[in-house]
């Protein structure tokens, strides 16, 4: 070994150590102020044989078959379409009255201290970490992606949200203080945040654990209730998840009606969204949400819309092959390409293509597709809609028939115990009029481009309806930034996939991904009414009077009054400043006469 590989190899161990015991050092800071912290509630909360185990076994779900009338939402696995029992579809009428109850809850949880909603979410938090593996099961049960894309997506980012709000929530929702101006340099002012009441999330059916946990925390730590309606293909994980929440709601005497679930089609969503509510999440398709806006309009309820995503990766031709390739496989297969901010476009410098699509087709070859409880472990799991496989695969041919290339995968598969699969797949030679180029793929599709210049890169990028993330992969800094602050998107992660994990940043898009932005600072103060307050600083000393001469009936002398006062205040020079006092005296001294009253 040469003296540059020894020292790379020795460097490398060094910060996989560093690594190690930074991991070590979190989680024993975890386990210590969670499982073992004093005074938080340990929650019971029965598991039924079927969240239990693994591979179950019963009627087979046939996706053309329809419940009665559309009074029952079909519960099933996509990893084998094993029938896992019905729910009920909500009526209008069903949804309302359980928005009615978070309503008063409302009321009682908003004069509630930081201290307990902490402890709630405290709470919360030392479930999971108890129980990770029974979440992970009834996750992937539920939606088909596999137990480890289910600790990353569902359970790792759920902890790291609710760790920051416990940490930093409250320094964020605690009145601000904000400069009184130059006239009113007498007056204190500040913003204070109040809770804007019932907060409604309607959330797909991906991450059905963090997409259900992840509106509450906020909105319950910013004092709300809230009123969550899950997905009609992720709704069985809700009864237990639904469990945890009526369990530490209980544990620690919080309102039994803070939170509440709704499962339905169209119609409940349409009732939660019309509603009156104090603030609205959608997070879906772009098609769904701009009827959400529509009917929120009826009651002009603010909505945050997170819609679809095509993001970007830009690889340079210094970035770390190393580095990317692991990265990229993750953003564009996690949870079989089912992601909002999936890595959809992979714009790869000229220089490193070849590299990069070797690399990436050999290890996509060797992924392992199935059951993600079929009891041998999977890479890629199963797709959770109905048809959404075959929806993939219309995209992946009308780009083949256009001259693109499949390097691997391209098809609707099969598994072991049954179940809606796509292929991972690596698509190259993509152009710019292929469908796939511009929709929403949402399933496991690596597409590859080629770029010469950084402005080639940026242009590629920035044409596309979407802007929700973004990815920079680039060992000159400099150089990564100034392509980065020209995306047009709401995210962008320099070296790495994601923003999300550093969870005081808000999550958002533009265009055709939507606006406003949930998670974050901004997330959590939108889910509360910003007021204004100002007061006298010194009210024994100054306080706001209105001069004479200005009170009604005014002065002959009060307009020239008045500009004496903003000249005095705003002109750019000391000059200025003194002219302004000087017409204001005049104005006080010659200018004071009122109107005589009149004579009754």
């Amino acid at each position: 070994m040469n003296l540059p590989d020894l020292i790379a190899g020795l460097t490398e161990c060094y910060l996989c150590s560093l690594a190690w015991i930074g991991i070590a050092a979190l989680a024993t800071y975890l386990l210590w102020n969670t499982v073992f912290g004093e005074g938080i509630p340990v929650l019971t909360v029965e598991v039924t044989e079927a969240e239990a185990q693994d591979v179950i076994k019963g009627k087979a779900y046939e996706p053309n078959s329809k419940a009665a009338s559309n009074k029952e939402i079909p519960c099933y696995d996509p990893g084998n379409m094993q029938l896992l029992g019905h729910l009920p579809a909500m009526t209008a009428s069903e949804v309302r009255a359980r928005v009615e109850r978070a309503r008063v809850a409302a009321k009682s949880w908003k004069g509630s201290s930081f201290k307990q909603r902490k402890l709630l979410l405290k709470t919360i938090l030392r479930y999971i970490i108890d129980h990770q593996e029974t979440i992970c099961r009834v996750s992937a049960r539920d939606s088909g992606k596999p137990m480890l894309d289910a600790a990353f997506g569902e359970v790792l980012v759920t902890c790291e949200k609710i760790s920051w709000l416990v940490k930093e929530g409250e320094r964020h929702l605690r009145p601000e203080k904000r400069s009184a101006g130059s006239m009113l340099f007498y007056k204190s002012a500040r913003v204070e945040y109040h809770p804007v009441g019932v907060v409604g999330a309607i959330v797909p059916w991906n991450y059905p654990f963090h997409n259900v946990f992840n509106p509450l925390t906020a909105a319950v730590f910013a004092g709300n209730s809230i009123v969550i309606k899950v997905s009609e293909h992720a709704t069985w994980s809700s009864l237990y998840y639904g469990r945890i929440i009526s369990a530490a709601l209980e544990a620690t005497g919080a309102p039994k009606d803070l939170v509440q679930i709704v499962t339905g089609y169209a119609e409940a969503g349409n009732a939660l969204v019309t509603s009156g509510l104090g603030k609205l999440i959608f997070v879906g398709s772009t098609g769904v949400g701009r009827k959400v806006m529509q009917a929120a309009a009826q009651t002009l309820t603010p909505v945050v819309l997170e819609l679809g995503g095509k993001d970007p990766v830009i690889v340079c031709d210094d970035a770390d092959m190393k580095q990317v390739i692991p990265v990229a496989m993750r953003g564009a297969f996690m949870s079989c390409g089912q992601n909002c901010a999936g890595a959809e476009r992979f714009i790869v410098q000229s220089r490193v293509y070849g590299e990069f699509v070797k690399q990436v087709t050999e290890v996509t070859q060797r992924l392992r597709q199935g059951h993600a409880l079929g009891g041998s472990i999977v890479d890629c799991g199963a797709m959770c809609m109905p048809g959404a496989a075959e929806q993939v695969h219309a995209l992946v041919t009308d780009a083949v028939s256009k001259g693109a290339k499949v390097l691997a995968g391209g098809k609707v598969a099969s598994g072991a115990h049954g179940g809606q699969f796509y292929a991972p797949t690596v698509l190259v030679d993509v152009t710019l009029n292929m469908r796939i180029w511009s929709e929403e793929v949402f399933g496991p599709v690596l597409v590859v481009v080629k770029f010469e210049t950084d402005d080639e890169a940026v242009e590629l990028t920035n044409d596309c309806p979407f802007g929700l993330g973004s990815n920079v992969f680039c060992r000159n800094r400099r150089r990564a930034n100034a392509i980065a602050s020209r995306l047009e998107a709401g995210m962008t992660a320099i070296n790495d996939f994601t923003t999300y994990m550093c969870q005081s940043l808000p999550f958002g898009g533009v265009k055709e991904s939507g606006f406003d932005r949930f998670a974050g600072v901004e997330g959590l103060r939108g889910l509360c009414i910003p007021k204004s307050v100002t007061e006298d600083r010194w009210p024994w000393l100054m306080r706001t009077d209105m001069p004479p001469i200005i009170q009604y009936p005014v002065g002959d002398g009060a307009f020239s009054f008045t500009c004496g006062l903003v000249t005095m205040f705003y002109a750019p020079s000391w000059r200025g400043s003194l002219r302004g006092v000087a017409t204001l005296l005049s104005a006080l001294m010659t200018g004071s006469k009122k109107p005589a009253k009149k004579q009754q």
